[in-house]
């Protein structure tokens, strides 16, 4: 049995997981995120982390493997560190192992990526440097509606006549938001324009990724129900073959498979030091 913790390091929150890595597969002891805002970089860290652990009912000892992705570098605490693109497609394996396809809808940007059945990164595609596909953007429009972050996917499932939204940056796109509030347009109508305007954006660059059809999402935005059901009303009206699926624990993909990543690592070396000790 193996003890891991994964270590999830974003723009606007940090999430960790402690797993256990056994004969019967991997299994999530605990789980923690922390948003920033504007707080101490090491501070949230070691919240995130003792949450995680607390959950857990573990110890930092306890960890055979302590594995990071993401902006990690002031986790000095660190065994090892893993690209978030293995990380993500790791980790929506975990949550659906029949995705070929991971799509993280982060704080700053959305990336395609493409895997196969063992998590090995196949091909990837990122959004532009523009932020109207992302979930800061997203964040900063309903605080302009007057809305709680979390209120934004229902409200947007109650729309009747969304309103169209610019796509092409979110200077532009909040311009359109400010002009639609002086003219009287209901709030679930702009949010159902603005997630439709962000799936468009996500569908064009899963089709440039040539992803497989099968589309697993992960990140903050994952937990949209707005915004999925965008997804899947333009994918089925542009007659493109996807599906996609989130999970509870999408944001924490990252997290979870830097964790099994770390298993695997750390299970690796230890063999090698059995075998050799052996030999």
């Amino acid at each position: 049995m193996t003890l891991c913790a994964g270590i999830d390091v974003g723009s606007s929150a940090i999430k960790t997981v402690v797993l256990q890595d056994g004969h019967e597969g991997h299994e999530l002891l605990g789980k923690a995120v922390v948003r920033l805002h504007g707080s101490d970089l090491n501070e949230v860290i070691q919240s995130s982390v003792q949450r995680a652990l607390g959950l857990a009912g573990l110890t930092q000892d306890d960890m055979d493997y302590i594995a990071t992705t993401g902006d990690a570098d002031e986790v000095t605490f660190r065994t090892g560190h893993f690209y978030t693109m293995t990380t993500h497609a790791r980790g929506a394996l975990f949550m659906n192992p029949r995705a070929q396809t991971a799509l993280d809808m982060g704080a700053l940007h959305g990336r395609v990526i493409r895997m196969d059945e063992r998590g090995k990164v196949l091909g990837y595609r990122m959004t532009s440097q523009c932020a109207s596909g992302s979930g800061q953007f997203l964040t900063n429009i309903a605080r302009y509606l007057g809305v709680t972050r979390e209120e934004v996917g229902k409200l947007s499932m109650e729309s009747k006549d969304p309103e169209t939204c610019s796509s092409i940056c979110a200077v532009l796109a909040e311009t359109d938001v400010i002009n639609m509030v002086s003219r009287g347009i209901e709030v679930p109508d702009i949010l159902k324009g603005i997630h439709l305007s962000m799936a468009g954006r996500f569908l064009k660059l899963l089709r440039g990724a040539k992803a497989e059809s099968v589309v697993h999402l992960t990140g903050g935005l994952a937990a949209d129900i707005g915004l999925v059901a965008a997804l899947e009303e333009l994918a089925a009206e542009q007659e493109i073959g996807m599906e996609f699926h989130t999970h509870p624990d999408s944001v924490y993909a990252g997290a979870i498979g830097a964790a099994i990543w770390g298993a695997w690592r750390h299970n690796k070396l230890n063999t090698g030091v059995q075998q050799e000790a052996i030999s």
